[in-house]
């Protein structure tokens, strides 16, 4: 089944005036996002772009994105989604490593995109609010949706280790379509719901349980392109949203917002927390203040995400990631792959219909991280004896900042070039509102000179906004152990020392 016949074409169905994407006074009932997902299929034919060929989305939540995501789906092609904040270089490795054709990017980051294309040899449309409806319309819709094989892969989801270049996580048809499935059985998601698109449509949390979960069961989605405490809030009252779906950082904002209690929240139901562990504290009092329920859950992009999730009809453990969504199995296990007693810490593993097809184009990676069918989390945790399962700790040196994932090698990658640089070693440094902030330990080659605000400047150059180190401090030399490896555990920020 092709996952776009689930929202679009003719085997949708779904109430064709009910609206199906809501961006303040812009609606798309689904007749409409039907028209113009078929427009936009037409629109790629017309660039060449044919089944099996990668299409790059680079775009904030607007409308467009459900537009060129199942309008792309909808012709065959394979969908490799991305950051709105990548910068060239980036931008250029993405559309490098996937092969993808054309790139579909906002306006307001066109520059870094069209060069990043540029240097890619990809066509770059440039998608603007007005003139993007005149050029899809212009193209000769394709009604059919293409006949694809569930195990085809639909979308590439760039993910990383902490080591070496992201990769891209092959997601098929039948894992999006079978974990969208289960993210609307979990969440209750119908024609009757209304979802706050607030999660980035580009990431697999806001993909999957927001937009495919909630289009897939005929409910609405009414986006908010970049989140703010209060512009959420507003929404929620005016669009009666009942369904949210957020990271720790979003409900600790709406929460503490001064004026929040002029809102009216009385629809809202049901919430969803994912990206980092949820403090229970804030959970209680979110709950509390909002009178709804909030659910945790776990996954990662190589998981199509979900994976596990606590349960409307069971109870609830602070702190836990729930039980195993159905169909997905969850085990933890030790250095050998041997399952270890309950109570034990060992690494989560999880084997479903969710898991990936493997890495784009990386055989080895993916075998070191599917084993007989089981995906490696890298994810430290343990599970009680009712089932339920815990984070002990996150992969050891990924960074969780707002609910976005940053990759240490990426970024001191970047302050390697810097000529002044000998060696670096970037690290998460708790953080209130954040969860962990970015910081980077740096020593300089002998002779040379630079401040820590000219490093700071030189690396937000040349990566996304959330990645760059706030904190980048000199130091004479790096920790190290007898092999020469530097010792991050050993490395303390000026404030921490």
């Amino acid at each position: 089944m092709n996952l776009a016949s689930t929202v679009v074409g003719p085997d949708a169905g779904h109430d064709p005036e009910h609206v199906a994407v809501r961006l303040d006074d812009v609606a798309l009932n689904y007749a409409a996002l039907d028209g113009a997902s078929a427009h936009l299929a037409g629109l790629l034919a017309q660039h060449g772009i044919v089944r099996g060929d990668r299409v790059g989305i680079m775009l904030p939540n607007l409308p467009h994105f459900p537009v060129c995501y199942y309008g792309a789906l909808r012709r065959g092609a394979i969908v490799v989604p991305m950051n709105v904040l990548l910068k060239r270089r980036e931008v250029a490795y993405y559309l490098s490593d996937s092969g993808a054709k054309l790139l579909f990017a906002w306006e307001g980051f066109a520059e870094e995109a069209q060069a990043g294309a540029e240097e890619a040899g990809a066509e770059c449309i440039v998608v603007t609010m007005a003139g993007f409806v005149e050029l899809v319309g212009a193209a000769s819709p394709e009604p059919a949706v293409a006949d694809v094989a569930d195990e085809d892969t639909a979308v590439l989801l760039y993910t990383s280790g902490t080591t070496g270049q992201p990769k891209g996580a092959e997601l098929t048809h039948a894992n999006l379509t079978s974990n969208a499935t289960g993210s609307r059985n979990l969440f209750g998601k119908g024609p009757e719901s209304v979802c706050l698109g607030a999660l980035p449509l580009f990431h697999s949390f806001g993909q999957t349980c927001g937009m495919n979960a909630t289009l897939g069961g005929g409910g609405t989605l009414t986006l908010v392109p970049r989140f703010d405490p209060a512009k959420a809030l507003e929404v929620i009252q005016r669009d009666r949203v009942n369904v949210f779906q957020g990271v720790p950082t979003m409900y600790g904002a709406m929460l503490h917002l001064p004026d929040r209690d002029r809102y009216d929240v009385s629809s809202l139901e049901l919430c969803a927390s994912g990206g980092s562990a949820m403090p229970v504290e804030l959970l209680r009092a979110f709950e509390q203040a909002f009178g709804c329920m909030i659910l945790e859950g776990y996954g990662l992009s190589e998981s199509s995400p979900v994976a596990s999730f606590n349960h409307r009809d069971r109870p609830r453990k602070p702190g836990s990631i729930g039980t195993p969504i159905a169909g997905v199995e969850m085990k933890i296990v030790d250095d050998d792959g041997a399952e270890v007693p309950t109570g034990e810490v060992g690494e989560i593993v999880i084997k479903g219909p969710n898991v990936m097809r493997g890495y784009w184009q990386r055989p080895e990676a993916t075998a070191e991280t599917i084993v007989d069918g089981w995906l490696h989390t890298g994810d430290m945790g343990r599970v009680d004896e009712d089932g339920y399962f815990f984070i002990v700790d996150r992969k050891k040196e990924l960074i969780i900042r707002g609910g976005y994932n940053v990759y240490p090698r990426e970024v001191e990658e970047v302050l390697y070039e810097h000529p002044a640089v000998r060696e670096a070693a970037v690290l998460g440094i708790p953080h209130d509102e954040y969860g962990e902030e970015v910081g980077a330990a740096v020593s300089l080659c002998d002779g040379a000179r630079a401040t820590p605000d000219e490093l700071r400047e030189y690396v937000r150059e040349r990566v996304a906004a959330y990645k760059y180190p706030r904190s980048v401090w000199i130091v004479d030399e790096l920790p190290k152990g007898p092999t020469g490896k530097i010792l991050k555990r050993e490395i303390r920020p000026p404030t921490q020392a």
